[in-house]
Parts: C-alpha cells; sequence; structure tokens
C-alpha cells in the first residue's frame, strides 16, 4: 500500500507542525530544507536557461494595490485580514504578478527589449480554512517557482512553448509522472476579466503552441472550459497524487487583466505606446506540492540529486572511525551529503536507514578499512557492491551534478 507523504514524513522528518505556529504553516526541518533548496537551485538553473532575470519583491502590499490588480474583489475570502499600520492597510500577497507587473513598469520598455522575464522564488498566502489544509499539499504560505513574461502579442505563441517545454522537461528531470496537459479555457459564464475577442486569440495561440509539444511527449491536450484563471487562459500540467486526486503541478498562464489594471506599455516600432501580454509561468512549481508529490511518487527513496541523506556510512566498531570520517569529510568537499551513525547493534542502525529513506548505506569494517572500500547498499536499486573509497565520491559527484535518479554502478 503506498503511503501518502504525511504518513512517510513521521519516518523522514521532512517537515514539521506546531499549535503555536498554526495549521498550514509547515515548517521546514533539515531534511526538507535539503529538498527544497535543490529543487530551488533547479528552478533558478531553468530560469535562466530561458532568459529569465531574478528579482525580489516583499510579501506584504498595500490593500489598494490588490484591489487595482483585481485580487481583493475576486479572492478577498481567500486572503489574509488587513493590517492597519498608520493610515495605510497592509496586505499578505495573495499572488506575487502584481509586484512583478511593478518592476516592469519601472522604467521606460522599447518593442525591442520584449520580452522580459522576471523570476522569483517567492511566497504568497493563501487563508485556506482548516478543513482543507494537508500536510504540505494544501497550505498557507506557498512558496512558487514565479515568472512573468511581459512580451508582445506576436511573442504569446513562442513564449508559452517555452515555458510549456521547461515546465515538461522539469517534470521529467523530477520523474514526476504526467497525466495530461490541460487548456483550461473560459466558458459561458460572466466572470472573465477581458475582452472576448482577447480571449479567444490568446486561447488559440496556447492551443497552437502546445499541441505539438504534447504530440511530442505522448501526451494528451485536453481542453477544459471553465478552469481559467480569471484573468486569462492557461496550460496546466496535470498529475495525480498517492491518493488519486488530480492536482496541477506546472502552469502557464495568459494575463490580459494586470497590463490593463497598471497601465502596463511599451514603446512600438511606429513609436506608439502599446499594452504587452503578461504570461504567468510556473516551471517547477511550489516547493510544498512538488515536495508532498515527489515524496508520495518515490515513496520517499527520492532521486541520488534530492535525497536529504545520500550516504550513511556504519563503521562496525571504534577502529573504523577514522576512515568513515575521512570519507564523509572528502564527500563533504564536494557538496554531497553523508551521515555517519556510530550508535546501537549494526543491524539497528542499517534500520534506521532504511526507515529514513537514505540513498545509499555503507558499511566499513576492519576488511574494508584496510582495503580502502565501502560495502555499500543501494537500497532502491537493490544492489550491493565494494566500491573503493575515491571511486565511491566520484560516483556520487558525476550523479549529483547531473541529477540523476541513480548511480550507475555498473557503467
Amino acid at each position: 500500500m503506498n503511503l501518502d507523504h504525511r504518513e512517510l514524513n513521521r519516518s523522514m522528518s521532512v517537515y514539521a507542525t506546531h499549535p503555536l505556529v498554526g495549521s498550514g504553516l509547515p515548517m521546514w526541518l533539515p531534511a526538507g530544507a535539503v529538498i527544497r533548496q535543490e529543487l530551488a537551485d533547479f528552478a533558478r538553473e531553468l530560469a535562466r536557461a530561458d532568459g529569465c532575470v531574478s528579482v525580489y519583491s516583499p510579501v506584504l502590499g498595500k490593500r489598494a494595490l490588490y484591489e487595482r490588480s483585481g485580487h481583493w474583489k475576486k479572492f478577498d475570502e481567500d486572503m489574509f485580514p488587513a493590517m492597519h499600520l498608520g493610515g495605510d492597510e497592509l496586505v499578505l500577497r495573495p499572488a506575487n504578478c502584481p509586484h512583478h507587473a511593478l518592476i516592469f513598469a519601472s522604467e521606460t520598455r522599447s518593442y525591442r527589449d520584449l520580452p522580459v522575464r522576471l523570476n522569483e522564488l517567492a511566497s504568497m498566502f493563501r487563508a485556506e480554512r482548516s478543513g482543507v489544509l494537508s500536510g504540505l499539499s494544501r497550505v498557507r504560505q506557498i512558496t512558487l517557482d514565479d515568472t512573468h513574461v511581459f512580451c508582445r502579442s506576436d511573442q504569446v505563441e513562442a513564449e508559452a512553448g517555452l515555458a510549456l517545454r521547461s515546465a515538461l522537461n522539469a517534470q521529467r528531470v523530477l520523474g514526476l509522472s504526467i497525466d495530461y496537459i490541460r487548456l483550461s479555457t473560459r466558458d459561458e459564464s460572466y466572470s472573465w476579466l477581458g475582452a472576448t475577442e482577447q480571449w479567444e486569440r490568446g486561447q488559440e495561440s496556447l492551443r497552437t503552441a502546445a499541441r505539438p509539444i504534447a504530440d511530442q511527449h505522448g501526451l494528451s491536450l485536453v481542453e477544459v472550459p471553465g478552469e481559467a484563471a480569471f484573468y486569462g487562459p492557461k496550460l496546466d500540467i496535470q498529475v495525480r497524487d498517492g491518493r488519486g486526486h488530480e492536482e496541477t503541478i506546472a502552469t502557464v498562464q495568459l494575463d490580459f487583466n494586470q497590463p490593463e489594471r497598471f497601465d502596463l506599455a511599451y514603446t512600438g516600432s511606429d513609436g506608439r505606446r502599446h499594452r504587452p501580454v503578461m504570461i504567468h509561468r510556473g516551471t517547477v512549481g511550489s516547493m510544498e506540492r512538488v515536495t508532498a508529490a515527489l515524496l508520495e511518487q518515490y515513496q520517499g527513496r527520492l532521486p541520488f540529486w534530492l535525497a536529504p541523506v545520500q550516504l550513511t556510512l556504519l563503521p562496525i566498531g571504534p577502529d573504523q572511525d577514522e576512515s568513515a570520517r575521512a570519507l564523509a569529510d572528502e564527500a563533504i568537499r564536494y557538496d554531497l551529503r553523508p551521515r555517519i551513525e556510530h550508535e546501537g547493534p549494526l543491524g539497528s542502525r542499517i534500520r534506521r536507514a532504511r526507515e529514513r529513506r537514505d540513498h545509499l548505506i555503507g558499511v566499513i569494517g576492519p576488511r574494508e578499512a584496510e582495503a580502502g572500500i565501502v560495502q555499500i547498499s543501494d537500497v532502491a536499486g537493490d544492489i550491493r557492491v565494494d566500491v573503493p573509497s575515491a571511486r565511491l565520491v566520484d560516483l556520487m559527484r558525476t550523479a549529483h551534478r547531473g541529477r540523476q535518479h541513480s548511480i550507475p554502478w555498473r557503467e
């Protein structure tokens, strides 16, 4: 029976909660911090490869900011109450896009400057009701790999395709199983912002961009009316969690609302002001939801590059402590994650390492210490092999740098 991430967390200690902190506000423990940092580094690397530039913005904004963006009217029940400070009403942001819109507006832009891609690993806040909160998958503070692209209308299709390819590449590296790509469009209700013509052009641009990419990856492109964001159509990458619930893991969204509301503009080749299109792109996704999905996908035995403990070293006796320490220090020098455990019978230590889902378990006894080798158990691969210490570090370095799921022992 597959365990969900909350059950796996009991033995892996990825996150903790406490009544004094509050529901839906998990604290990342050292093991979870490792996973989150690796995901954040991966997200930044993907963003840089696509020409995104990093920005930082505050988690607070005036209520007037979200009234202007439309979030206050649309999501006021899902936002935390305003905080009164002097004559201002400050709000924890429900989304990062208004800040990025103002960053775009902070300087004059030409049509030759576009597209502008602003990336931030940013936190946003949702006042979720207690009954729907669940571990890392439904929380009140979400840390999102968030990029906002400002482009010309003739660039929308290319930018949407670029974002979708990066999101699918991210899921491939992570090893998450994708169900399908969803084209989320408007329906016949009257709750959508923006002109009908804009929506139709945007939906067709996303459809045209996504169809060949879906075909290339052997995925279905499913059009679902009524699932669009209130400000524009979107492409959603859909996965299922360990309980069979469908989740959106990454998204590419068109936004006709923010550029209009913030009067964003660039100077065209004709010397006149033109309105850019805004594209929201989440490549890796939210740190919380992706971590929950990964834990459930791998039942805690994460790919080597993501594993909180990549190698647990178990010296059989005190005489092997020096060999274990030398190997651990060499691994740490290359930014790898070893652990040495001395206390208790060897069988108990092996069992604890397996329960924590440590990726490799290395035993060093008198024979191994004298020969300069380690007896390695690769639990996920069901492999047991003797490896020279120097060779082991080289293999681990290669696997970590290449974001490999496992070490190719037989190559």
